[in-house]
């Protein structure tokens, strides 16, 4: 709820700020483009998912980006829908980083992240305990 508020001041500012440089029928032409943008894009939304899926299959995509991608595509394509200059601009930010995802950009975790203290170790992951035990016929004496 909190970001609610910022969000359409800012929408509010930068609409006005562009409409005041494009005038009435500018902002119209905007509003209206970007819709049909946004609508075209749902509306392929079917064979963006498959050609994505095709990527996950043939191992191109890891289940992580794959659910990354297609979320960022949908709020990009409904961000493109909603009328005004600030979404549009959350929208395309959103597009362009499914498309980075889907070129095969990755945002690094910390838990890949190779500790430096671990590459000294020297095959401490590559031990195995055993226990020999030893049977001989001497132990076995008779009372």
């Amino acid at each position: 709820m909190l970001f609610i508020i910022p969000y359409f001041f800012l929408e509010l500012y930068f609409s006005l700020a562009v409409g005041a440089s494009i005038g009435f029928f500018g902002s119209v032409l905007w509003i209206f483009t970007t819709f049909l943008v946004g609508m075209g894009l749902i509306q392929n939304s079917a064979m963006t998912l498959q050609k994505s899926m095709g990527k996950l299959a043939g191992g191109k995509l890891n289940m992580k980006t794959f659910h990354d991608s297609a979320t960022s595509y949908f709020l990009g394509a409904i961000l493109l829908i909603i009328p005004g200059v600030f979404s549009d601009i959350l929208g395309v930010i959103a597009l362009l980083y499914t498309f980075y995802l889907q070129i095969g950009g990755t945002i690094p975790s910390s838990k890949n992240k190779t500790n430096i203290n671990n590459l000294n170790k020297q095959g401490d992951d590559d031990v195995i305990d055993v226990e020999i035990i030893e049977s001989s016929s001497h132990n076995n004496i008779k009372p």
